[in-house]
């Protein structure tokens, strides 16, 4: 952690960047890192290249998050943070690899290691916990809306507090942060009990795609393109909607099987898809991840492929028959 921290001060501008299509830690993480480096009189920017879910728009200072991270040419320092690889960042990866200081921050087990310095804790809750430490080893003070990015970034990544990666640690961060200002029921009534219409009309159609393996332990749901035009939904609105498939009573692992917008090669067949990969604990989805390239934790994973949707979901059900 001191030679993180200690690189962190000699910065002076910083990008701070998480994977496409952010989750709650991944915006809590960037959220909580930048403000507290702005407060050591950083200049810093925070990018991500997708639009962030609507149910995260109540946090302080969402608005700083920005889908353009201006000339990559003057930053002195990127931190990278909940990536298992520099790819997760998307288009800009190569680029952003060329800034002289690249810090990896992620708790992903199957991290590859990228960047100058890395910052890998597999035991920690969420990267929205790393971040806590490393603000709490730089002594930096915890407002209000740095409380509300840790809060959300670890509530989100442990389900509310009901996966298996849920540590007393997590509890006494949360109860930190609490006494700091951020207000459980405003986080948890964003998060999970407000949803708009369009979402709903999604998640109906959803519910119509998915399919269950042979002995049940297995389910999928099928996302495409037309689904989100004709609900007036964006990728973004889908953050969570695999728990529906995981919640099926004897089902182990769920798979959101997602295509991507422009994802056609010219002149074939294949379409771009992106897999999201959920378990209830007793099977480890990293590794179904890594057969195609992808990574992840035991209980949450995904990855990227070109293939047909049958063909996807023909490799994806062999892969189910050995889940026991």
């Amino acid at each position: 952690m001191e030679q993180i921290t200690g690189q962190l001060i000699k910065s002076n501008q910083v990008l701070l960047v998480s994977h496409i299509n952010p989750d709650g830690d991944a915006i809590g993480a960037m959220l909580g890192l930048g403000l507290a480096l702005e407060t050591m009189k950083k200049k810093v920017q925070l990018y991500n290249q997708s639009a962030l879910p609507a149910v995260y728009q109540f946090l302080p200072s969402i608005h700083r998050i920005k889908q353009d991270p201006g000339d990559l040419e003057t930053y002195d320092t990127a931190v990278i943070l909940d990536c298992s690889d520099l790819q997760r960042i998307g288009e800009h990866a190569e680029a952003v690899s060329r800034i002289p200081r690249v810090i990896n921050i992620d708790h992903h087990i199957t991290n590859t290691r990228f960047g100058n310095f890395q910052f890998i804790d597999a035991n920690a809750s969420s990267t929205a916990e790393i971040v806590y430490h490393l603000i709490k080893k730089l002594d930096l003070p915890v407002t209000m809306a740095i409380a509300y990015a840790i809060y959300t970034g670890i509530m989100a990544d442990t389900g509310s507090f009901r996966f298996s990666n849920t540590t007393e640690e997590s509890f006494r961060i949360c109860h930190e942060m609490v006494a700091a200002g951020a207000n459980p029921h405003t986080v948890a009534h964003h998060v999970y009990e407000t949803i708009s219409l369009n979402r709903i009309k999604l998640l109906t159609m959803l519910f119509d795609t998915i399919e269950l393996s042979e002995d049940g332990t297995f389910s999928t749901m099928t996302l495409t393109q037309n689904m989100l035009n004709a609900s007036g939904t964006e990728i973004a609105d889908v953050n969570g909607l695999i728990n529906y498939a995981k919640r099926i009573e004897s089902v182990k692992v769920a798979a959101l099987l997602y295509e991507r917008r422009n994802g056609k090669k010219a002149g074939r067949p294949e379409s771009h898809f992106h897999v999201s990969l959920r378990s209830d604990g007793s099977v480890n989805v990293s590794s179904i991840a890594a057969a195609f390239g992808g990574g992840g934790h035991i209980s949450a994973a995904g990855f990227d492929v070109y293939t047909t949707l049958p063909e996807l979901k023909k490799k994806l059900f062999e892969l189910a028959s050995r889940i026991r």
